[in-house]
């Protein structure tokens, strides 16, 4: 499942770079970092903190996209195991995990995640 979403995300952006010309394409690929966020080991807060937790969350994320380091994030609607995704533009995996560290749905265990070294070609899907 991991696998099928992993590559329909890279066909989404490069589909994208095939229909603006009729040329054979050049590029430059580019690394980001996909995070994948997951239901955490520690889900049982009252409404309350989960909200403050949530809001919490989304002042990072707005936080680290005004930054320019995120370049996507959004959560999935189907209340499964997987909660959203970010795309992150860092130079190293550790950077990102700084990043991550500083959001309290992680740091409180409400969420854990998964990080993906990712690339697509340059300028398809971010600036």
């Amino acid at each position: 499942m991991k696998k099928t979403f992993f590559l329909f995300a890279g066909l989404f952006c490069f589909t994208g770079l095939l229909a603006q010309s009729h040329e054979k394409p050049t590029y430059e690929m580019k690394q980001y970092y996909f995070v994948l966020l997951t239901k955490g080991p520690n889900r049982g807060q009252d409404s309350l903190t989960a909200a403050k937790i949530q809001d919490g969350h989304m002042a990072n994320i707005e936080r680290l996209a005004k930054e320019g380091v995120l370049q996507v994030a959004g959560p999935f609607t189907d209340d499964q195991n997987w909660r959203g995704l970010f795309i992150f533009d860092c130079k190293t995996q550790e950077e990102v995990e700084k990043h991550l560290k500083t959001d309290p749905a992680v740091s409180s265990g409400r969420l854990s995640y998964e990080i993906h070294p990712w690339m697509t070609a340059k300028g398809t899907c971010f600036k």
